[in-house]
């Protein structure tokens, strides 16, 4: 693919876009920290959540989903549409406790809730854990996406840069393979310019540049993928004989039904055939995924940078709201144009050694060429919104939960913002070395998962559960990373081989068994950790319980010593709008798929389904408003 003045003239004027918009913002950031990380708490619901929906939509996503879609159909999906049940959990269930805690990082919550030098360590771990090794891993991964997609549409462009490739040939001389040939050029696109780029206007904009470049950049990335999936279905002949299609391609092989939104339950607990999501696998992330693993932006009980948009946001109300946007436009607004360019490819590239290429196939092949420079600025803002996020929200924990804590605690407000404009961009630097050494987009999710499996039982109860403490996290988080290193070394897989009943398969199966595994040793550990340690003192737990107000259910022996705290009794409602949550959202993301199958009666059900529970939604939220004092 080659590109014309008009292709970059687009890209450019993008690029141009985003460095004004941190520019703009750069005085209104630079005034503090506050400023600079939750953008002074002055955030509406529909910016902050938009926010949320730009960042987990990144460079991978359409390159992912297409591949899961092309190797486990639509139901493969699950994967991620499991996570609506955290999701919504953390709109009606701790979205105003986050809130209301006043704090600027998810990580200060260990030593508003613990006392002592366990919760002190543990503030320090999860920022260097979270903000460094985890934080990089992930912008690893979004980086190899880009790097496929930059390879795919600007190989041959590149060629005729001779200034350029000699520089490249220079990295692959000293650094080795990793930049060799059109992937290296990439790479080196992606390492020496477009993340720094994006650095740049972070660390001058801060989140108040984040928020709206997000903004700008989720427009033109919806309109992208809208366009990718139109001439994707065209060329597989048009949707009605795209589908006979798969159905013929089906009936040849004898796979499950790529079109199914559950897996096929005929085919045994872990069957590998073709187009089939195992069952052990959906399984788990049905039934044990969502409430116990770690996953940035689906934490079971908030987290990350969801919690960091709640922290800016103007009160409880609007934070409440910018999670139940996020949730609605992540699960039941994005998906289709990503599931039908799959389609589309299962029909035109059969038999692909790497289905995640599958994507990039369609739009370098079959969309028009007068396109091109405006789809490259679309994947462009995918992938810059989510390195944006992902650098100011690892930064945050870096500076304000590592350097400000245990560093210097009494440097100016403008020493900090400096500092953090320099993490930032060191950053950068990791970032580049992760992506050069992932195997794929897919090892890199599995890996997050993998590392998290186990510890969210803590996320949720430690809001709920007065006796949960700081060693209760400290075991849950070693446990996890324990068992995944143990099963995954070389001496335990030696041993494992003569054991077939347990860790082999194809790679959804053993993730399965591998999560399933951590969870169950975590889960367990933290228990009895919890139960024989001590309880926090005494003046922490009734801090915490007038700061934040849980619900009076698990806190009654520090209830009783604080009378004066009004009790919080909306566990029942705020379950009770959880299942609404789902069932809205879920009848929106299924009766929406099932319309453009073209099976009018479940999908016109599925619509109505989603817009009853919304009317109930709002009834409920407008009576629990109205019953907690002091919000607007």
């Amino acid at each position: 693919m080659t590109f014309t003045p008009l292709d970059w003239a687009a890209i450019l004027g993008y690029l141009a876009i985003t460095l004004l918009l941190g520019l703009y913002f750069r005085r209104r950031s630079g005034r503090s920290t506050e400023d600079y990380f939750v953008s002074g708490r002055r955030v509406s619901w529909w910016l902050a959540g938009t926010s949320m929906v730009a960042t987990t939509f990144s460079a991978d996503t359409p390159l992912l989903v297409a591949g899961i879609v092309y190797t486990q159909g639509i139901a493969g999906n699950w994967i991620w549409w499991a996570f609506l049940l955290s999701g919504m959990m953390t709109v009606f269930l701790f979205a105003k406790l986050w809130r209301r805690s006043g704090l600027m990082t998810d990580v200060q919550f260990a030593e508003m809730r613990y006392a002592g030098k366990p919760a002190a360590f543990l503030r320090g771990f999860r920022a260097v854990y979270l903000g460094l090794l985890m934080n990089c891993l992930i912008l690893g991964w979004v980086t190899k996406a880009m790097i496929l997609i930059i390879g795919t549409t600007m190989g041959p462009t590149m060629q005729g840069w001779p200034v350029f490739t000699g520089f490249v040939n220079w990295l692959s001389n000293i650094f080795g393979p990793a930049f060799a040939g059109t992937n290296g050029q990439a790479l080196a696109i992606c390492i020496f310019f477009l993340i720094p780029f994006t650095g740049i206007y972070v660390s001058l904009g801060g989140l108040w540049g984040v928020l709206w470049t997000d903004l700008f950049q989720f427009v033109l990335k919806m309109g992208i993928v809208i366009v990718v999936a139109y001439y994707g279905v065209i060329a597989a002949g048009g949707l009605g004989p795209m589908t006979q299609k798969i159905e013929a391609m089906r009936a040849l092989n004898g796979g499950s039904d790529p079109l199914a939104f559950f897996p096929d339950f005929s085919r045994g607990f872990s069957s590998e055939a073709l187009w089939t999501l195992p069952v052990i696998t959906f399984v788990v992330y049905l039934g044990i995924q969502w409430w116990a693993f770690w996953y940035p932006g689906a934490e079971p009980g908030g987290g990350g940078y969801i919690a960091q948009r709640i922290f800016s946001a103007r009160n409880e109300r609007e934070g409440l709201y910018s999670v139940l946007w996020f949730n609605i436009a992540q699960y039941a607004v994005r998906p289709w144009p990503w599931i039908f360019t799959a389609l589309a490819a299962i029909v035109l590239y059969p038999g692909l050694t790497h289905p995640e290429t599958s994507y990039m196939l369609i739009v370098t092949n079959h969309v028009p060429h007068a396109l091109r420079g405006i789809i490259l600025a679309g994947f462009l803002a995918a992938f810059m919104s989510t390195i944006a996020t992902q650098l100011n929200w690892g930064t945050s924990y870096l500076v304000e939960d590592g350097y400000r804590r245990f560093i210097r605690r009494n440097g100016s407000e403008r020493h900090y913002v400096y500092v953090s404009r320099v993490v930032t961009l060191l950053l950068v630097v990791v970032t580049g070395y992760v992506s050069a050494h992932l195997a794929s987009i897919l090892s890199g999710w599995q890996d997050v998962l993998e590392l998290g499996a186990g510890t969210g039982s803590v996320y949720l109860l430690r809001w709920y559960w007065w006796r949960i403490n700081a060693w209760s996290e400290i075991s849950a988080m070693a446990t996890s990373l324990v068992v995944v290193l143990g099963v995954r070394s070389e001496r335990l897989s030696h041993w494992l081989v003569h054991r077939p009943e347990l860790f082999v398969g194809s790679s959804s199966v053993v993730f399965a068994k591998t999560a399933l595994t951590a969870t169950l040793a975590t889960s367990f550990i933290w228990i009895i950790v919890t139960l024989l340690t001590k309880p926090e003192p005494d003046a922490k737990l009734l801090a915490f319980y007038r700061k934040v107000r849980p619900q009076i259910t698990g806190w009654r022996p520090i209830a009783a010593r604080a009378p004066e705290i009004p009790q919080t009794h909306g566990l029942a409602r705020n379950l009770w709008c959880w299942i609404l949550g789902c069932a809205m959202t879920y009848g929106a993301l299924f009766g929406v798929g099932k319309l453009l199958l073209r099976h009018w009666g479940s999908g016109t059900f599925l619509a109505l389904l989603a817009i009853v529970a919304a009317w109930l939604i709002y009834r409920e939220l407008s009576r629990s408003f109205a019953d907690t004092p002091g919000v607007t």
